[in-house]
């Protein structure tokens, strides 16, 4: 397989601005990326390139920041060599601690999604208060969970440790569903990539966009942790997936964007319950607003 090596230089550096523009090139099909001390190296299939994407990425990573920083970038054929592969053996990731003390064991085939990152961090703690809640509550204890832009699957699996009875899991990145499969495997949760659902226990997941809610249960807990445009552009879909006692679990975005996310939130029925910050990045906890 051939890949182009994308190079982008930000100037003056900022780190919250490459975690950015990494987050929304893996939207437009970048697999692998190598943090530089002057910005960020990409790696996308040759026969997957859209420089309009790429260029949009850029622009919308911009857009996010004041003082703008300058982003430049080129593209050149990559050498032979798995990236992937590459990177992983130069990264280490230890087990991801849940709130309950439980561990997870997650190997990322991308920059994103092995429990580092200051969005997956927040995201596992409202999802670890809030399982907790919801199960002590509930007959039986038993919840759906659904995990939109899954990625590695980190979330679900913390859903499914937590106690959840099924998830419901997708992704638009064909790599990011293996990944999840095998991440699932690895933490001995069974999870089948296509339909019909599994059982108690067990994760279903899907290759697609929001349009793959059409398929999935009502969910008493729905987690996105993708970006702010995507999040907006789907929030009509994820509020009709859940339950009339249903939660939506936010992150990928910055304090900017609270204010958009919230009234579209609102305009759909729901109330802010919670939020979360670490560093630049925000997370939401919204809920039905009769509860």
């Amino acid at each position: 397989m051939k890949y182009l090596e994308l190079t982008f230089n930000i100037t003056p550096y900022n780190e919250a601005a490459t975690d950015v523009l990494a987050a929304l090139l893996a939207d437009s099909g970048c697999d692998t990326f190598l943090p530089q001390d002057d910005g960020l190296k990409a790696y996308v299939l040759a026969d997957a390139y859209d420089e309009a994407a790429v260029r949009e990425a850029v622009a919308t990573t911009l857009s996010a920041f004041s003082p703008t920083p300058c982003i430049t970038f080129t593209a050149a054929a990559a050498p032979d060599e798995n990236w992937n592969a590459t990177w992983e053996s130069e990264h280490h990731f230890e087990p991801v601690t849940l709130p309950d003390g439980q561990q997870l064991q997650i190997i990322p085939h991308q920059a994103f999604g092995s429990g580092e990152h200051a969005t997956t961090r927040m995201m596992l703690s409202l999802l670890g208060a809030l399982s907790t809640s919801l199960r002590e509550k509930s007959a039986g204890g038993k919840l759906t969970v659904i995990d939109a832009g899954c990625g590695t699957g980190i979330l679900g699996i913390a859903a499914l440790k937590l106690g959840a009875a099924q998830v419901f899991a997708y992704d638009i990145d064909e790599w990011s569903v293996r990944n999840a499969e095998e991440n699932y495997a690895l933490n001995g949760l069974a999870a089948t990539t296509g339909l019909p659902l599994g059982g108690d226990g067990s994760a279903t997941i899907l290759l697609g966009d929001a349009s793959c809610l059409a398929s999935a249960p009502l969910a008493d807990i729905l987690l996105a942790n993708i970006n702010r445009n995507i999040l907006l552009a789907d929030m009509p879909a994820f509020v009709a997936q859940l339950k009339g006692a249903g939660h939506l679990l936010l992150s990928g975005f910055l304090e900017a964007d609270i204010p958009a996310l919230a009234e579209a939130a609102t305009a759909l029925g729901l109330t802010l319950a919670d939020t979360r910050s670490d560093g630049d990045w925000r997370a939401l906890h919204f809920r039905n607003a009769s509860l």
